[in-house]
């Protein structure tokens, strides 16, 4: 198995920590007088890029600058909420486990920074599990663009073809079809119908299995 490779986005697909972000966006709206709904959240937060989901909630343009300031007041605030709620979606991580003993590469591809990322495959101990690690940091365009998928599968050593991406977001499957690449959807944040068509959907890992993954790459 040994230049097959399964590709994880994190958020969602490792950890449900779409709640926590939500929370992390309320106190920083609530420091602005803003307040944002459920609806809202679901349809311009989840898998977004933060420079898209500051210009959609701030109703302007954000500069690269702004940004920059914008973000780590944001995800500081993530990291404080959640870095006492780090927990795997169920199955994760004997999953992960049977991947491994199997002789598959695995990897990280997120939309989120660095430090979101450092703080979860950290707390759970997955670091040495990970032959490529990518993060909003490590690419110029955001999914749905493949960038992350591509530059992940080269980390792998292996081709796009070869790989099979875990994402939970309509950008972020639509990123691993566009890389060329087959897609589990991990219905954790939304239904079959507000995704893209994936090649299989489960609700957590341990609705997969490891013959199931090798189907896949047949």
């Amino acid at each position: 198995m040994e230049n097959f490779a399964v590709i994880f986005d994190m958020d969602g697909v490792i950890c449900h920590t779409n709640p926590f972000h939500s929370q992390a966006f309320d106190r920083f709206f609530e420091k602005r007088g803003m307040k944002a709904s459920k609806e809202e959240y679901a349809d311009h937060m989840y898998g977004k890029p933060n420079s898209y989901i500051f210009s959609y909630f701030l109703k302007r343009e954000v500069t690269p600058e702004e940004l920059v300031d914008l973000e780590n007041e944001k995800e500081g605030l993530f990291r404080e909420i959640y870095a006492s709620q780090v927990t795997p979606v169920p199955g994760y991580m004997e999953f992960l486990a049977g991947l491994k003993e199997q002789g598959f590469r695995t990897g990280v591809g997120t939309s989120a920074p660095r430090a979101n990322m450092d703080l979860i495959i950290d707390t759970l101990g997955i670091r040495a599990n990970m032959e490529s690690l990518m993060a909003s940091e490590d690419v110029t365009t955001h999914k749905p663009q493949p960038e992350v998928y591509l530059k992940s599968a080269e980390n792998l050593s292996t081709k796009p073809a070869n790989c099979v991406v875990f994402e939970d977001s309509y950008s972020g499957v639509s990123a691993g079809i566009n890389a060329g690449m087959k897609v589990v959807g991990v219905l954790t944040s939304h239904t079959k119908e507000e995704l893209p068509p994936c090649d299989i959907y489960i609700k957590d890992y341990n609705e997969i299995t490891l013959e199931k993954v090798q189907e896949l790459l047949r």
